[in-house]
């Protein structure tokens, strides 16, 4: 069955005072979560977000995915919701999300705001996410250039967000995923700073391990002025095993989730 051999890093990075990045890194799941920034309680936000996802994921092994992350999205909202409640200050909290889950035949990718995810095949890097920003959605209208975008102020500016105010709409995708291939998942504090032609020639350093920290020292050697997180995973084929992971960021921290327990078990039909 389908599943992931992973590395993953997650900094600071120069000039932020504290990690807003959060993530999840597994055998059958893999999540980036960017809390948005200039906005009260990114961490709580992402790290909240993170932990619904990764949650539900090892709950409920096997899952439909597209389903599963459907639902936990959702969910995610309703612990943000609840938290501004508890605590008016972290009203505007929010976060970005993209996760890939797989049930070992079925894989597939959900993405909320401009955390990337990439495919390395054959040699060959692909896009799999569609940044959900307002830049991107110029540059669809063909109103900006790539290059354009790239330099304007407003690229960090995202369309879709999970918060505790607007029900989020996830883009689902299922994923074609074959053993040999190679996914990224990573923060824009990495996006945003290195080329294509850079996160294609790291990403394929043999080692996982060295291929995720050589990709957060290059953003933080290339100036990055965000937290920088980062998730490469193999895909192979192998036995059934236990889905636990590796969590990053602010997810360490449970302080950071709105509420632990408040996870609910998923109906099977």
């Amino acid at each position: 069955m389908l599943q992931f051999r992973f590395a993953a890093s997650s900094e600071t990075g120069p000039v932020r005072e504290h990690n807003e990045d959060s993530g999840f890194a597994g055998p059958y799941l893999l999540c980036v979560a960017d809390g948005v920034g200039g906005a009260a309680a990114g961490e709580i936000a992402s790290a909240t977000t993170t932990y619904v996802v990764s949650a539900r994921s090892l709950a409920h092994p096997g899952f439909e995915p597209e389903r599963l992350l459907r639902a936990a999205v959702a969910e995610a909202h309703t612990q943000l919701v609840a938290g501004v409640a508890a605590d008016p200050a972290r009203r505007g909290m929010a976060t970005t999300l993209t996760a890939v889950l797989t049930d070992g035949v079925h894989t597939s990718l959900a993405q909320v705001g401009d955390s990337r995810a990439y495919l390395l095949r054959d040699g060959r890097l692909v896009q799999l996410s569609h940044d959900q920003t307002l830049v991107q959605s110029l540059v669809d209208a063909g109103r900006l250039t790539p290059a354009e975008a790239a330099a304007s102020p407003y690229r960090n500016v995202v369309l879709q967000a999970v918060d505790g105010e607007h029900e989020p709409e996830p883009v689902l995708q299922p994923l074609d995923l074959r053993p040999g291939d190679r996914l990224l998942l990573c923060s824009d504090g990495m996006s945003d700073v290195l080329s294509p032609a850079t996160v294609h020639l790291l990403l394929g350093i043999d080692s996982l391990g060295a291929a995720a920290e050589r990709l957060v020292r290059a953003a933080i050697d290339s100036g990055t002025r965000d937290n920088v997180t980062v998730v490469v995973a193999d895909v192979v084929d192998a036995p059934a095993v236990v889905g636990n992971g590796r969590v990053l960021g602010a997810g360490i921290d449970l302080a950071h989730v709105v509420d632990p327990v408040a996870v609910r078990p998923l109906r099977s039909a």
